[in-house]
């Protein structure tokens, strides 16, 4: 066992086996990819794009706006501290600016932050988005709070400085949920989260097209499926 000492020398010199410590700086853990201070909040930009081929190809396009603020702790069901998230909509209108547009409240979520990982209900389904330490080509089941299956993320890339929609970030890290490729269909699932700030970016491209066409990617040809963006805007605290 790594760090363990070797029982031939507890034997020979009974000396005491001194286990090495985890860091306690939640920075070097990882949790500071997702603060869950009271208060903190994140505006987000969503673009989806629904794909229907029922009777005939149709494309539903929608935008609007996101908030997600930090709003309560408290004891969930298991008896483990958990944050209240609660989020806010903005329907995109032509005619008008976000800024006159009133927010609404649109669901509440709940998040688990502890030094070994970060878990967020969605929808009542637990999901485990990040571990601890942070460590590139780590992996782990996304899905192992829930019931839909072995479902592996993997840090890509930690620490990579990104500009996302104008907001200059120092430290990135890339968690890839899935990507998979075939001649008729193209999953990719992705979440990028900053130091300081959090989840800025959130990517779902699930497309399926029943029609080959040589050369021309599923992209090209889609009869079903979503395709789902995620923006940083802006972050604070209230």
């Amino acid at each position: 066992m790594k760090n363990a000492c070797l029982i031939l020398i507890l034997l020979l010199t009974g000396f005491a086996c001194t286990k090495k410590k985890i860091p306690q700086d939640d920075s070097l853990l990882g949790l500071a990819y997702y603060p869950t201070t009271t208060g903190k909040f994140v505006i987000y930009d969503v673009d989806s794009t629904v794909y229907n081929n029922f009777p005939t190809v149709t494309i539903k396009n929608t935008k609007y706006r996101i908030k997600e603020k930090m709003a309560d702790n408290f004891t969930d069901n298991e008896g483990k501290p958990a944050i209240r998230l609660e989020r806010y909509i903005k329907k995109f209108n032509p005619l008008k600016s976000y800024d006159s547009i009133p927010w609404t409240i649109k669901e509440v979520w709940m998040v688990n932050a502890d030094k070994r990982s970060i878990q967020v209900s969605e929808s009542n389904v637990r999901y485990t988005k990040l571990i601890f330490p942070v460590q590139q080509n780590v992996s782990w089941n996304g899905n192992a709070r829930n019931t839909l299956g072995e479902w592996l993320y993997t840090y890509d890339y930690i620490d990579k400085k990104e500009t996302i929609n104008g907001n200059i970030l120092e430290k990135v890290l890339s968690v890839k949920q899935k990507q998979f490729r075939t001649f008729i269909s193209y999953e990719n699932y992705l979440e990028k989260y900053a130091k300081g700030v959090g989840l800025v970016y959130r990517e779902i491209t699930d497309i399926y097209s029943n029609n080959v066409v040589q050369g021309v990617p599923v992209e090209g040809r889609i009869e079903t499926g979503v395709i789902y963006k995620q923006t940083l805007v802006t972050y604070g605290y209230e």
